[in-house]
């Protein structure tokens, strides 16, 4: 029982496991890859221990994550409140549903010379990016969770003698968690994806702007190595809300 639960532990890395080792032999091994197209594990590796000594890699880390941060923040802000109202009040729902389906689909980069324009280069210009690539998704997830909000239980609710604002933050807000939760999980793949793209253009440091650097400067393994912490950081995120909605679910 135990070597079964040890082996479903280890079974996701053997994939990964397997790829490394093709990709070590195919550029290390063999040389059939040149360094300039794809940069072996070595060099990966080399360049992460290169800039985990230099302290870059931390810097723009906590750079990057300080910008998803406040931008899932300041949607979540917007949005959950918003949410809460339009599900729960249909006239509301009805008379932003238009305005919210023309913006919903306009990707957050063609947000980009607009942030330039309103805030300039730097911190603000990302963070709103990244805030108009998440505030959409919780805020559709949030109005559906109300939407979905069991009938019987907030008549049981009214004829208990609950007001309107009892219903709301007992009964409806309760209910719509799973989905609120689920909406930032998929808010935070989304402003991962807006904050690179971002530093890249409105920013002068993070992990967007260091991969953009590195490949002006013809380093590939710096180039890997940002991608690598960026898919981490993903990975941890996803983690922290599989943990919270396991909690919910509970």
């Amino acid at each position: 029982m135990i070597i079964l639960k040890f082996e479903k532990k280890l079974l996701p890395f053997i994939l990964p496991i397997l790829l490394i080792v093709v990709w070590y032999i195919i550029t290390s091994g063999l040389n059939l890859v040149p360094y300039y197209i794809l940069p072996s594990p070595v060099d990966v590796f080399g360049a992460g221990a290169n800039l985990v000594m230099n302290g870059k890699l931390l810097d723009n880390t906590i750079n990057t994550l300080i910008k998803v941060f406040l931008g899932i923040i300041l949607a979540s802000v917007v949005a959950i409140p918003l949410g809460i109202l339009l599900g729960w009040y249909e006239s509301l729902d009805k008379l932003s549903s238009l305005i919210i389906s023309i913006l919903r689909p306009i990707p957050p980069i063609a947000w980009i010379p607009f942030s330039i324009l309103w805030f300039g280069i730097g911190l603000s210009s990302a963070v709103f990016v990244i805030f108009v690539g998440c505030v959409f998704s919780v805020l559709v997830y949030t109005i559906d969770g109300v939407k979905r909000t069991d009938k019987v239980l907030i008549e049981a609710a009214s004829t208990l003698g609950a007001n309107n604002w009892d219903i709301l933050t007992k009964v409806v807000l309760p209910s719509s968690l799973p989905y609120i939760v689920s909406g930032l999980k998929v808010g935070v793949s989304i402003a991962l994806m807006c904050t690179v793209s971002a530093e890249m253009i409105v920013s002068s440091k993070g992990l967007g702007y260091m991969i953009l650097t590195a490949s002006t400067l013809f380093d590939p393994g710096t180039m890997v190595v940002g991608m690598i912490i960026i898919g981490i950081i993903g990975i941890l995120f996803d983690l922290g809300f599989r943990k919270a909605q396991d909690k919910i679910f509970w």
